[in-house]
């Protein structure tokens, strides 16, 4: 290991390195392209840092001017991204590597003129990096080395094309190196494209994986479901907590629900700018927030410092999801615990998936009021305050208060001093958590027979003949196995152990009620297998047929097959459907409009005299006036004028002003074929 980056790790603690630190930094594979899948929170980010120092420095032990980028790292979120730059500051810090960031909703700007400037790491998102390359911003001539940190998380969010155009702009003689907590086809598909014999290492352990994290499920009503939550921040008190949801408004409602409930929260979802979401984290490693409420953008490589409790409000919806987002807690060594919030309509559900994932979780119910209040009364008497020695004026105030209070009032005012900074804890239904119930039968036990005086015949049924034995035999539900129900008996089967109980509570008549009785059977009784059930008494008029041939007597509406139906005797049915008696006669009488009349020629006829006006103007006339030259003949009506004239007299291409020989108006213009000239016949509209 070069001696800038040991030193680096020295002070940063590190005595030992990780299984995937160890494997990523073997001699053997200083030039090699590698596919890694490791568990979150085993070093990742460090490890490949290490793997590429050789490929970078080479015998060197610093870098050389800062000009185009030699390692390009490339990471599916923001958070994610800056945080593998901080990673590699610290760890190159010895070495003079300048490392660049370009991340997308950061200035970018700012980021060309650093890039300008030169660079010997560039960390960043794809869609913003692929923007760098596309306006030559970013030179990927020189690069040496390039990283994919959660490749299956950036194939998810639809990076693929990016980050193959990304690969293809570097050097073929580069080194790749894909850190992906999976290996899918869409993996294997972009190595093999894009890698050169890739050596496949996997650090991941069935057996060692959760041995960090300690996974609990709080079973409880689904309206409890917050208020579970609460008492979970309030009980484990953790430095950092992060509580995780499947929706935006998930994180507003459960981020608005805490500030109200006076704990130090901030929120981290996709609809926040990368400012917003940088001082959330920020306050987080200040201390000055202790809650976050985030959505699956936190899931991945965020790494926060006291992370000791996990809350999963919603379940995940898959078992990767669960893994990163408890991967958040219990890293490099620390404990923590991962805690999924499960409504009992969902508990199958948790089941499934805690399957799935290989996790033998604790089920329990949520921390009640009064276990919470007694912690907070145990970790008040454990406070180092107690045994600190006293100052000068701290004694003279320790003084003035005991010469002016009792000893029980101070006692008194310290606790409730203490429990004002603190959230009420949140009344909750009590609730057991021992997760979804299995099928009573499955471990019900040695069994008996009793044998009940009510069959069939009686009309006796299970739902409530089950409450009658409950009652009368004083006994739980549990207790109670098969009803089998007979003609003229029904068979119950009790547990071995709550027999005698049972019919001691009968007494010697075995009496349950209103003269049903009940009667132990040795072994197990012989049950009729598909035998016809007798007919009720409701069925006075029954045939005789087994159930389910029904005849109800001689109606005459049934007496034909099934979609013959009569009706009886009313006439408006005798007629076949559809022949109404009110349509009788033909519909051309009624409905049928009469038909045209034929023309004799192409002229109209001449309509009858308008009333209002005198018919005894000259046919040669209108309005008193003589009719124009060329102007038709005919009229729709007599002493009407025959529109514009046409055809004789028309000048070409101009029209006089008195309006001789117009254009005549299309509404009014002959019929294509009609007589031309002076021989048109226009009819005027009515």
């Amino acid at each position: 290991m070069i001696t800038p980056l040991s030193d680096a790790l020295a002070e940063r603690g590190y005595d030992t390195l990780t299984d995937v630190q160890t494997a990523v930094t073997a001699p053997e594979l200083e030039q090699a392209d590698l596919l890694v899948s490791a568990q979150t929170g085993s070093g990742k980010t460090v490890g490949f840092g290490l793997a590429i120092a050789k490929t970078l420095l080479g015998d060197e032990i610093r870098f050389g001017p800062a000009a185009s980028p030699l390692a390009l790292a490339i990471a599916p979120t923001r958070e994610l991204a800056m945080q593998v730059a901080r990673e590699l500051e610290w760890l190159y810090a010895k070495t003079g590597a300048k490392v660049v960031t370009c991340i997308g909703g950061m200035d970018a700007r700012a980021e060309r003129r650093s890039l300008e400037r030169g660079a010997h790491i560039v960390v960043g998102t794809p869609g913003r990096l692929k923007d760098h390359i596309m306006r030559r911003a970013l030179d990927l001539d020189d690069i040496r080395a390039v990283v994919l940190d959660e490749a299956d998380e950036m194939l998810d969010l639809g990076f693929r094309e990016d980050l193959e155009f990304m690969l293809d702009a570097c050097p073929k003689d580069r080194r790749t190196l894909m850190f992906s907590a999976t290996v899918s086809k869409s993996i294997s598909q972009i190595a093999t494209n894009f890698q050169r014999d890739a050596v496949r290492i996997s650090t991941v352990s069935e057996k060692n994986q959760h041995s960090d994290i300690s996974y609990q499920v709080i079973q409880c009503a689904p309206r409890d479901a917050e208020h579970a939550i609460i008492n979970l921040l309030r009980y484990h008190d953790s430095q950092t907590s992060i509580v995780f949801a499947n929706t935006r408004a998930a994180v507003a409602r459960l981020t608005a629900r805490f500030a109200n409930r006076g704990f130090s929260v901030v929120s981290l979802s996709g609809e926040l700018s990368q400012d917003e979401r940088s001082h959330a984290l920020q306050a987080l490693r200040d201390g000055r927030a202790r809650v976050c409420v985030a959505t699956d953008v936190a899931a991945r490589g965020i790494d926060l410092p006291n992370l000791e409790l996990v809350i999963h409000a919603d379940i995940p919806t898959n078992t990767e999801g669960l893994l990163h987002r408890s991967g958040r807690t219990g890293r490099a060594g620390r404990k923590g615990t991962s805690v999924l919030i499960v409504p009992d309509n969902v508990a199958k559900k948790a089941q499934r998936l805690l399957k799935w994932a290989k996790i033998d979780a604790e089920w329990r119910g949520a921390p009640t009021a009064e276990e919470i209040l007694a912690l907070d009364e145990t970790r008040l008497m454990d406070d180092p305050a107690w045994t600190e020695a006293l100052s000068e004026n701290e004694a003279e105030f320790a003084a003035t208060l005991l010469g002016k209070f009792s000893p029980e009032q101070i006692a008194t005012a310290c606790l409730r001093l203490y429990r004002a900074g603190l959230s009420a804890p949140e009344e909750i239904n009590v609730h057991t958590g021992k997760g979804p119930q299995k099928d009573p039968r499955e471990t019900f036990g040695p069994s008996r027979w009793v044998a009940l005086s009510v069959g069939r015949d009686k009309n006796a049924e299970p739902r409530w003949l089950l409450p009658l034995l409950c009652r009368a035999g004083n006994i739980d539900k549990s207790k109670i196995g098969k009803i089998k129900m007979e003609d003229t008996e029904t068979f119950v089967e009790l547990q071995e152990a709550a027999l005698q109980g049972f019919m001691d509570q009968l007494g010697a008549g075995g009496e349950l009620e209103d003269g049903v009785t009940a009667r132990a059977v040795d072994g197990t009784p012989s049950f009729s297998a598909g035998a016809p059930r007798s007919p009720k008494a409701r069925f006075d008029g029954h045939s005789g047929k087994p159930r389910g041939e029904k005849s109800f007597g001689a109606k005459p509406a049934y007496d034909k097959p099934r979609g013959e139906k009569s009706y009886g005797d009313k006439p408006k049915f005798d007629k076949p459907r559809g022949d109404k008696p009110s349509y009788d006669k033909p519909k051309t009488d009624k409905f049928t409009k009469p038909a045209r009349k034929e023309r004799d020629d192409a002229v109209h006829a001449p309509a009858k005299p308008r009333k209002d006006k005198p018919s005894d103007k000259p046919s040669g006339t209108f309005k008193g006036k003589p009719k124009s030259a060329g102007a038709g003949g005919g009229y729709k009506g007599a002493g009407k004028p025959a529109g514009k004239p046409t055809g004789a007299g028309k000048p070409a291409g101009k029209y006089d002003k008195a309006g001789a020989g117009k254009k005549p108006h299309r509404k009014g213009a002959a019929p294509k074929g009609g007589p031309k000239g002076g021989d048109a016949v226009l009819s005027r509209k009515k």
